[in-house]
């Protein structure tokens, strides 16, 4: 039992409807390393809360270890930390990457990770595997639609299907086919259950007199089926969702000479760049945070003018925007009110098709459709977004980090649809495994202003990189005084010392910082003490900084490590 960290027996959580929670049960030690599966909207995030303690549950029984200590990350990042001005200025990337780092050093006994990769580009997604796959002594629980990410972390799965949770003691690649098979015989068995609840009721209506022995059974077999069939939880269907594309323009459809962008004040984003996009290319996006891949966007699309060199779109391109989507979507109107106004009626393929009947192929029911959008999660949100970029024919589509907050079952769903589009995809995203799936090409925004083009996805480029990379060099002469060895990337004595002892450093600042933050919010120290409010508005924001700088460091010696 030294191991032990937490369990859950017959835990029930319900919000008016079906249980989400209906019964479950898990336990959890250290050095577990699982992932909880689960469609949208069966309660993935809920069961998270309830283990980090921000839910109380129904009934059942919950039993922590003694001095247990829980570090739960939202998939939500802040856009606001009070009085943390160096937060604050951070991209949404980096503000991820800051959570997690403060997450990890913090040690705790069990991590939960709600949709961890959101907003992180791929050497942050390498650097968080790298951490989990090393922190040994603690346990970490997953929820995630970024499959490489799922192969190369989990080692078990729970996966939450119409409130129960089953456990595999398997690697994520296992489990889908198990699962699909286990669906596969579920199926096969309600078949069966099916045909022979036609057949007795059948018998029932010919009026067989349920008087004797045998048929009283017989009857009381009819109803338990009946009941069975009364408490039966369907899994949800399978969303429908069909692209639409405009008549073809131009073979040509972006062409870019000598393209060039900089901020005012600031270093090349793009320099020099000239490509040419055809029609029917799907063409991939990737860059670390904040290397400009949103901005090379808008440059491709016209959105944004360049400060030098020259982009030409082609005859006849209707673009359809999925960034734009975010900022059309009005949270106070209902899901229906916000694809079709009030419209009772959509337009899909030149075929006139009923709201609700079209919000069903993307898994919002009727009573859904009328909810308003505050109230969505974030995979309804996704998947409503689609459904209103869906309603607009274009032979250019240009996504945004489509895939953040989809289930992979949507994901999946929506890949297909790509591969299957006429027209051309522009496609910024960190998941590796969609851009693989999807693109036939790559731009990469190497920093220094440089964008190359390779051929293929996500591995496609790795293999093209480490090619180059291994590649002998020209010989060099021989510098005069001869160049000190390569230092070895292993950390020397001091450095694991050092790194060893940075996670009581962290913690120490931390609550120094939330003490003078708190000092400082009380009006009445400047009354009291006006010397004192005066020093702490001073150093706050020295304490800031060696904060940022230990969490710097820490980052850093782990990458070494």
């Amino acid at each position: 039992m030294a191991d032990f960290l937490m369990s859950l027996k017959d835990v029930t959580l319900a919000f008016g409807g079906d249980a989400v929670l209906d019964g479950v049960s898990l336990s959890i030690s250290k050095g577990l390393r699982a992932a909880l599966t689960g469609r949208n909207g069966e309660g993935k995030s809920t069961l998270m809360k309830v283990l980090a303690g921000m839910l109380e549950c129904d009934s059942g029984e919950i039993v922590r270890a003694p001095g247990l200590t829980i570090r739960y990350v939202s998939q939500d990042v802040p856009s606001d930390r009070p009085g943390d001005d160096a937060f604050n200025a951070l991209s949404g990337g980096r503000r991820r990457r800051r959570i997690l780092e403060e997450a990890l050093t913090a040690r705790p006994d069990l991590l939960l990770l709600d949709e961890p990769t959101n907003h992180l580009d791929v050497e942050a997604i390498d650097w968080l595997e790298g951490c989990i796959r090393r922190a040994r002594e603690m346990a970490v629980i997953t929820v995630t639609h970024d499959r490489r990410f799922l192969r190369k972390v989990a080692t078990r799965i729970f996966d939450l299907d119409r409130g129960e949770l089953s456990g595999w003691e398997c690697d994520y690649p296992t489990f889908v086919k198990r699962k699909a098979e286990l669906m596969a015989d579920e199926a096969v068995y309600w078949a069966r259950k099916s045909r022979k609840l036609a057949q007795e009721e059948a018998w029932i209506r010919r009026g067989v007199k349920a008087r004797t022995t045998r048929n009283e059974g017989r009857v009381a077999a009819l109803m338990q089926l009946r009941k069975e069939f009364a408490e039966r939880r369907i899994q949800a269907g399978k969303a429908s969702m069909r692209l639409d594309t405009a008549a073809p323009g131009g073979v040509s459809v972006i062409k870019t000479k000598g393209l060039g962008f900089a901020y005012p004040g600031g270093e090349p984003v793009v320099r020099d760049f000239s490509a040419t996009v055809l029609r029917g290319e799907r063409i991939g996006i990737l860059g670390a945070n904040g290397a400009g891949k949103t901005t090379l966007l808008n440059l491709l699309t016209g959105r944004l003018a360049p400060s030098a060199g020259s982009v030409e779109i082609g005859t006849n391109v209707q673009m359809a925007f999925f960034d734009q989507l975010r900022s059309e979507m009005n949270p106070a109107l209902t899901v229906a009110e916000n694809i079709a106004s009030d419209r009772d009626e959509v337009l899909v393929g030149g075929v006139r098709k009923h709201i609700f009947a079209y919000l069903a192929d993307f898994l919002f029911s009727s009573e859904r459709a009328r909810t308003p959008v505050r109230a969505l999660s974030g995979g309804e949100r996704a998947r409503l977004m689609l459904a209103k970029l869906f309603l607009r024919p274009a032979n250019l589509l240009v996504m945004d980090e489509p895939t953040n907050d989809l289930d992979i079952e949507t994901l999946e769903l929506l890949e297909e649809q790509l591969l299957a589009y006429k027209g051309t995809l522009l496609l910024v995203s960190h998941d590796r495994e969609f851009l693989d799936n999807v693109v036939t090409s790559t731009m990469v925004l190497e920093g220094d202003g440089l964008v190359r083009q390779y051929p293929g996805g996500y591995a496609d480029y790795e293999k093209q990189r480490g090619a180059e990379a291994s590649r002998p060099r020209p010989a060099k002469p021989e510098p005069r005084a001869a160049k000190p060895e390569a230092r070895s990337q292993k950390l020397t004595y001091n450095e694991q010392r050092e790194l060893s002892l940075l996670p009581g450093r962290i913690e120490a600042l931390e609550a120094e910082l939330a003490k003078m933050r708190e000092e400082l919010s009380d009006p009445s120290l400047y009354r009291r003490d006006g010397e004192r409010a005066q020093r702490l508005a001073v150093e706050l924001p020295q304490r800031e900084a060696e904060l940022d700088a230990a969490l710097e460091r820490w980052a850093e010696l782990e990458d070494k490590a």
